[in-house]
């Protein structure tokens, strides 16, 4: 189809696609929301692995683009660099983002946020949104924690946010100093219908403690995580003897809702293009095979369930996790991402992938040999194959074309033969 005919046709069948106009009362979201006098962070705490986001909350209606600077906890501000350059921001394609690499080649700023894609415990520290000024408008003490147990519950049991005392540590009969313990998060959803699936909760490691530094919280607040800023240096074993982050899965098997159905212009439309209302997006990747290859579901927040199916086989995380004594070749890690430690040519198919109990997404994966310096075709195992493959429809060929010719020839002298008999 032309695709000025297809522009057309979205043009009359879905005319609210192209328009919108924003509410007069709308006021700027920025304007609402005036920047501290001074300075603080919000602590933030994540499990290693996730694609994270962080939103610059405020900033002057004038600047018109951010800038965000980063600092290691322990460092001095004279280590404060810039993520972007002075002149706008930088785009990154999350595609080529590799599973492990330095925090300049995982980040991007979209609409003002900073987005790191698969955060590491290195990537922890503070992040300032500012101006190419260098005039610091909003902060954050970020604190990535790596996972170090997996743990299976078989039985249903309804989760809640609960805490586990670890540690406490004080002087004498005086009061702790602090007090270190897990924190759970509340039991995610199913992350399939239909068909049996799997909840996870995290519980991340938190201090409670009243000789916090007061520009790393809020007034009274007593409780940041493990890794925060806000842990005085004289804490320092609190960072040797942290409690390691957990995370938690049970089994379970939902139904699927029934859903509304779509629009009769949005059928007519996908019928028209060949493709029925149920469809999924569909994306296709090619990646060279015998390096790694990390898969991440599109549209995926640290929260949600996600879950990953191969084909019509089920992936559980029971039995390919990151955190398992073997872990196997194919695996999900903690940020939901599915990982080949290396891709082969034998994962070549289509996968699915689900947000929040539902498919979301179907991605089909093309895995092919890669010739590397040195190595000839001949070295690749296939190539035994390939070339009996190749002989096979030679001589099938061959025979095809030798029959043609003697079935012509046969016909041609039959006639020449009855011709003469005539005469």
């Amino acid at each position: 189809m032309p695709p000025l005919l297809l522009l057309l046709l979205l043009f009359f069948l879905l005319p609210g696609l192209w328009s919108y106009e924003a509410p007069e009362d709308k006021q700027d979201v920025f304007a609402r929301r005036a920047c501290p006098a001074f300075l603080t962070f919000t602590n933030a705490a994540y499990l290693a692995g996730v694609t994270l986001e962080l939103p610059c909350h405020c900033k002057p209606e004038q600047v018109r683009s951010v800038v965000w600077f980063f600092r290691k906890h322990l460092d001095a501000s004279r280590e404060t660099r810039a993520l972007t350059d002075h002149h706008g921001n930088k785009l990154l394609d999350p595609r080529r983002v590799p599973h492990s690499g330095a925090l300049q080649s995982r980040f991007s700023i979209r609409l003002f946020s900073l987005l790191i894609f698969r955060a590491g415990p290195d990537d922890s520290g503070v992040y300032i949104c500012g101006s190419a000024r260098k005039d610091f408008f909003y902060g954050y003490d970020l604190d990535i924690q790596e996972a170090r147990m997996l743990s299976f519950t078989p039985r249903l049991t309804p989760g809640t946010v609960s805490t586990t005392p670890k540690e406490r540590i004080g002087l004498g009969s005086a009061r702790p100093l602090y007090w270190l313990f897990t924190s759970f998060q509340p039991w995610s959803v199913c992350d399939r219908c239909g068909v049996p699936g799997e909840q996870v909760r995290v519980g991340l490691c938190y201090i409670h403690s009243h000789f916090l530094h007061v520009r790393y919280r809020r007034a009274n607040q007593t409780v940041v995580s493990c890794g925060s800023g806000a842990v005085p240096t004289a804490f320092g074993q609190v960072r040797r003897r942290s409690v390691a982050a957990k995370m938690q899965v049970k089994s379970c098997q939902v139904t699927c809702p029934p859903q509304a159905p779509p629009s009769s212009r949005i059928v007519a439309l996908m019928a028209f293009l060949g493709y029925n209302s149920a469809s999924l997006p569909v994306f296709y990747l090619n990646h060279p095979a015998g390096r790694v290859l990390t898969l991440g579901c599109p549209g995926a927040r640290p929260n949600m369930a996600v879950a990953w199916d191969q084909g019509s086989e089920p992936i559980y995380r029971s039995e390919h996790s990151s955190l398992s004594a073997t872990p196997a070749r194919l695996l999900m890690d903690t940020g939901h991402h599915l990982l080949f430690r290396p891709a082969k040519t034998q994962d070549s198919g289509v996968y699915y992938c689900w947000l929040q109990g539902h498919r979301a997404a179907e991605i089909r994966l093309l895995v092919y040999a890669h010739l590397g310096r040195g190595q000839s075709v001949t070295s690749h195992p296939d190539f035994p194959a390939a070339v009996n493959n190749v002989l096979r429809s030679y001589a099938v060929m061959t025979s095809v074309f030798c029959l043609l010719v003697f079935g012509r020839a046969g016909v041609r002298h039959l006639r020449d033969a009855g011709e003469t008999h005539v005469d």
